[in-house]
């Protein structure tokens, strides 16, 4: 049973310029991470786009969709910015309905020492081995069913709508 991994950016895979200070996207730190965590399950790692996913737009969601429904495996992670994790994992629970899909990012970029990212990754993993079929959001330790699931802005966290 392989497990799909999708990249689509935010800031799970974010870089830090130490003399502009800004934010950028160079290649996907998802191998290195998954090397880092031992990780033995077999994954087919395919990057989308890298984009922060306040810029996302309808089309890249729908391709992330078409993705979703095209891939052979039945189990399928997405890397994907916070900001508008939830609007995606909305999209792609109301077009996908036979795959289990786990939706996953950082709050803090993997490169900086105090990063999220390799928690909400192997969170991810599991959840979408143990998981039925669905769309879920894995962050925080948790997962949160694609309609009832949002991120708190004034904490940072994720957190059910109801």
């Amino acid at each position: 049973m392989n497990i799909r991994i999708l990249i689509t950016g935010g800031t799970f895979d974010k870089e830090y310029n130490e003399l502009t200070g800004q934010l950028y996207f160079n290649d996907s730190h998802l191998p290195e991470m998954l090397d880092l965590g031992r990780n033995l399950a077999p994954v087919e790692i395919r990057t989308l786009m890298m984009v922060d996913s306040l810029e996302m737009t309808d089309d890249d969601r729908n391709l992330v969709a078409e993705h979703c429904v095209k891939s052979p495996e039945d189990k399928i992670i997405i890397t994907h910015g916070t900001d508008t994790m939830a609007e995606t994992a909305q999209l792609l629970a109301k077009k996908i309905k036979n795959k289990t899909i786990v939706l996953t990012g950082a709050m803090i970029p993997y490169k900086f020492g105090s990063s999220d990212g390799l928690f909400n990754l192997g969170s991810a993993l599991a959840f979408v081995q143990t998981l039925p079929t669905g769309v879920y959001v894995a962050m925080n330790g948790r997962y949160f069913h694609a309609d009832n699931v949002r991120k708190n802005k004034l904490t940072g966290v994720f957190e059910e709508l109801k």
